[in-house]
């Protein structure tokens, strides 16, 4: 059996189990890659009370967060965590926002897929994780997303070595898999939600798993 078909086996195992994942959540483009900046090291329920501050405040919008002083800044996003350096985070973004489209994101969706996660990338403060999230879910672009989740779960079943890279796991699904943006955001929310629940950094929970089939 081919990787392609494995990869999509494990895929059709996962959604037959756990069912569509609704992910990611956001009104517009700009709020997801305003929630992907802000869920680094932090949970999304956090994200989630940072972002309902922000539309509160009517302030989420690239214009007026471009503006708005960083300590205002800081302090609304303050439960998603590392709310200093986010702040920094965002502010680059924004700058990036200003400088490159003039705030209009539609720009940014008619990039080129390798031109707009290289311009991404060259943000200080944005990773590989952070770029691609933007680009799948923001931008609607085949840009596969990996994360610890998917090198442990993939790493357990053999599938991928102890030490690849990022690049190399994005790559290894980007090759062996449909560039599909829909089956791209649904196959990485089902990948958070088996890491989360069943395939936890010191516990694992092999007995009930969705992949229970390919232990």
């Amino acid at each position: 059996m081919g990787k392609d078909n494995v990869l999509l086996k494990y895929y059709e195992c996962m959604y037959k189990a756990l069912g569509p994942s609704y992910w990611w959540p956001g009104e517009t483009p700009f709020e997801i890659c305003v929630g992907a900046i802000l869920t680094q090291n932090t949970n999304w329920k956090n994200v989630e009370r940072a972002i309902w501050n922000l539309k509160e405040k009517d302030l989420l919008d690239p214009q007026k967060l471009f503006f708005l002083q960083d300590e205002k800044l800081a302090e609304l996003i303050r439960p998603a965590g590392y709310f200093r350096i986010k702040t920094k985070r965002l502010k680059n973004f924004l700058k990036f926002l200003y400088k490159e489209v003039n705030f209009d994101l539609e720009k940014l969706k008619n990039m080129d897929l390798d031109e707009l996660r290289q311009k991404l990338l060259s943000i200080k403060g944005i990773g590989y994780e952070t770029a691609d999230s933007m680009i799948l879910y923001a931008f609607e672009k085949p840009s596969f997303v990996v994360d610890a989740y998917t090198a442990r779960i993939f790493q357990r079943h053999g599938l991928i070595g102890e030490r690849v890279s990022y690049e190399e796991l994005r790559a290894f699904f980007m090759e062996n898999l449909p560039k599909d943006v829909e089956l791209y955001k649904e196959y990485h929310a089902l990948i958070v939600r088996v890491g989360k629940s069943w395939c936890g950094k010191k516990r694992q929970r092999c007995e009930d798993c969705p992949l229970k089939p390919y232990i």
